[in-house]
């Protein structure tokens, strides 16, 4: 429904001068021209920063089960192929399912065992070729970082596994996914053979989240 805009009450030689009433037709037609100029500009500056993923929706057929390089190993859980995405030269992973310490410079700080996770994934992934996997249904994090199973293309292994096998990371229950029952039971027995992490770590050194599934009854 539209409504038509009243009419102002006062007489036109009150609300636009004469001065003005003469030329308002020129000064209409110039204002419209730059008001078309800055959006233009505007537009081709917000295109220019547009990427071919700015749409969540085409990452299974840009990432899913094709193979890319590493390029930059982040943390433990966290690394950069390449790949563009969005406004950045690469495109960042988050390992689905596990979660690693973290190391220093983190916001939650250093955390027991996180240096040594770090080295290891960057021993291992860095400069490595490997496949991506992705969910069907959940492809991006809170943060805007591609969630995925992570598989070596020298071993078939997948990373988000190996991380467990050796007490590297912990099994994230706080998120549902397809690997999560079987995450699950490869931590249980790297914590029973006291693996990495396993072998002293205590409640207090764990992540928040986790502390709180360990207190649970």
């Amino acid at each position: 429904m539209s409504f038509r805009r009243k009419r102002s009450p006062l007489p036109p030689t009150i609300t636009m001068s004469n001065r003005w009433r003469k030329h308002w037709p020129t000064t209409l037609v110039l204002t419209l021209i730059a008001f078309a100029v800055v959006c233009d500009r505007a537009d081709r500056f917000q295109t220019s920063r547009q990427s071919p993923t700015a749409s969540t929706g085409t990452d299974r057929p840009r990432y899913h089960d094709k193979t890319f390089r590493v390029v930059k190993v982040v943390d433990g859980d966290t690394l950069d192929i390449d790949i563009p995405d969005t406004d950045r030269a690469t495109t960042r992973i988050r390992l689905w399912g596990v979660d690693t310490p973290e190391v220093q410079g983190s916001p939650a700080g250093e955390m027991y065992f996180g240096p040594e996770a770090s080295k290891f994934a960057k021993e291992t992934l860095t400069g490595t070729s490997v496949r991506i996997v992705l969910a069907p249904n959940k492809t991006r994090g809170k943060y805007g970082r591609l969630l995925a199973y992570v598989m070596l293309e020298r071993s078939n292994e997948m990373f988000n596994e190996l991380l467990l096998q050796k007490g590297l990371a912990y099994a994230d229950r706080r998120f549902p996914h397809a690997y999560r029952e079987q995450f699950q039971a490869i931590e249980k027995r790297a914590r029973r053979n006291g693996a990495g992490l396993w072998a002293n770590v205590t409640i207090d050194q764990m992540p928040k989240w986790r502390q709180r599934f360990e207190k649970k009854p």
